[in-house]
């Protein structure tokens, strides 16, 4: 079992089994004794894919055996408000059962640290060690979980009311219920289920969510992940109902979608960028921007604007997490649409940038189509897009190998300015242009990512990586 950009995924019944549960639950719980044992808790949440309240319940368990006293989420609960938890509770961690976006097959094992964050890389190598120590025949403990209950080792915790105090104190709630809005908020029925709804109502808004009702097989969806695809009854009520805005999270709530006015869907950097804007003209603050390798060139050049600097990261929050606390970064984001902010857990969080984003809106008195324009007016116009091939794992050397041995001069008849291998393959073109290929850290994927001043050039860029890739 090896852990990816954030956590353990495994294909249910097939890699994620109970047995495989438990040994990293019992891996883990060793972790923590070795490193924490003056502050043995942890808090244990999940989301609502096949019988993940069950997995979640096996972790408890081994967690009691141990010793380690676990809050234990009464219901399907969002990533980031199980991260806020760690730190509202002050326990040394989390474990979390949730494959976030992934399809509906998929199931996973995330760890938090003791500030909420994604577990860093020497966490999860320690717990990796730990695993590989109980070999091939492990040995775990459980405490039956009713039991543990009664010994005061397992606490059934609602962890929404206290996340909805700390939310209270970065947005002005009260500005957001009598905004007046028409808001279209698709849950992808996940884990946020009824969030936005609990956030902006009992005001003027008018609130119309979808996929409200939790389901694991995620229905007309390819998987839960706020991305256009997946978006499409989002946006056609957004056009039906003339929401002002279209809002939607994927399965565990850590990443946000946004659809515009016109039932358009705005990508994860133009949203990224947006954020970032507000945070550095709305707020009006300054410090540092942290972005991975797959984010916007937007976000170099409102750093160059403000005068504010801008770190690069791999991709996974886990690499975005430690530069954020250690440089104080006002912002923090990913492609695959997670936003963290400062005064908050360093994680990804879907309803906070979804509240921050109607502030936006609502300081400005810009619709996102508008808001976006003004973006433009600032950094240009800048077009993005990721196409994701599925391949055969016992093909992956042949495909590193391949891309290792291309040195194109020019890409969409524009002369590459640089290459590097911080994360993948990424090729920078003379007019900032740029076109990355990597393989996912979740998923047996190919991702080919690019960005250009234009659309045709974009769609040029993905083919000159597709053909790059020798697939």
């Amino acid at each position: 079992m090896k852990f990816g950009t954030d956590g353990w995924r495994g294909i249910i019944a097939k890699d994620f089994t109970f047995e495989n549960v438990s040994v990293c639950a019992q891996a883990t719980a060793a972790y923590l004794k070795n490193t924490s044992p003056d502050n043995l808790s942890l808090v244990i949440g999940y989301d609502t894919r096949f019988a993940s309240a069950d997995f979640a319940r096996l972790v408890a368990e081994v967690m009691a055996a141990s010793g380690i006293k676990t809050y234990f989420g009464s219901c399907p609960t969002p990533t980031p408000v199980i991260s806020h938890g760690v730190v509202n509770l002050k326990a040394a961690g989390a474990v979390i059962i949730t494959a976030s976006h992934n399809p509906a097959i998929w199931n996973g094992f995330k760890v938090k640290s003791a500030n909420g964050a994604s577990a860093p890389t020497y966490m999860i190598t320690a717990i990796e060690t730990e695993i590989a120590k109980l070999g091939d025949n492990p040995s775990v403990s459980r405490l039956d979980f009713d039991t543990a209950v009664s010994r005061g080792l397992i606490e059934l915790t609602d962890l929404a009311p206290a996340y909805f105090e700390q939310i209270s104190k970065l947005v002005d709630i009260e500005k957001l219920r009598e905004a007046g809005f028409n808001i279209a908020i698709d849950s992808m029925y996940g884990a946020g289920i009824g969030y936005f709804k609990h956030l902006l109502e009992g005001g003027c808004n008018r609130l119309n969510e979808i996929n409200a009702e939790p389901n694991p097989n995620f229905p007309d969806m390819l998987q839960p992940e706020p991305i256009a695809p997946n978006l499409n009854k989002l946006m056609r009520l957004v056009k039906d109902i003339r929401s002002d805005i279209g809002l939607a999270t994927d399965g565990d709530s850590d990443r946000l979608g946004v659809v515009d006015e016109m039932g358009n869907f705005l990508n994860q950097l133009q949203v990224f960028s947006l954020l970032a804007l507000y945070i550095l003209e709305v707020k009006g603050l300054r410090g540092p921007l942290v972005k991975t390798i797959t984010n916007s060139s937007m976000i170099d050049k409102l750093g160059k604007l403000y005068n504010v600097p801008v770190f690069e990261t791999k991709v996974g929050f886990k690499y975005v997490s430690p530069v954020m606390i250690e440089q104080n970064a006002l912002i923090g984001g990913e492609e695959s649409g997670g936003y963290g902010f400062a005064g908050h857990v360093p994680e990804r969080d879907a309803i906070l940038a979804g509240a921050y984003f109607l502030d936006f809106m609502i300081t400005t008195g810009k619709s996102p189509a508008k808001m976006l324009e003004y973006l433009y007016s600032k950094v240009g116009p800048h077009y993005y897009n990721r196409v994701d091939y599925t391949f055969d794992e016992a093909c992956r050397e042949e495909i590193m190998k391949h891309l290792a041995n291309q040195k194109p001069e020019s890409l969409a008849e524009t002369k590459v300015s640089s290459t590097d291998r911080l994360d993948g393959f990424r090729y920078k073109l003379e007019d900032g242009s740029w076109l990355l290929i990597r393989f996912s850290g979740t998923e047996p994927l190919l991702r080919i990512y690019a960005e250009s001043p234009s659309q045709d050039k974009t769609a040029s860029l993905l083919e000159n990586g597709r053909k790059l890739s020798g697939i």
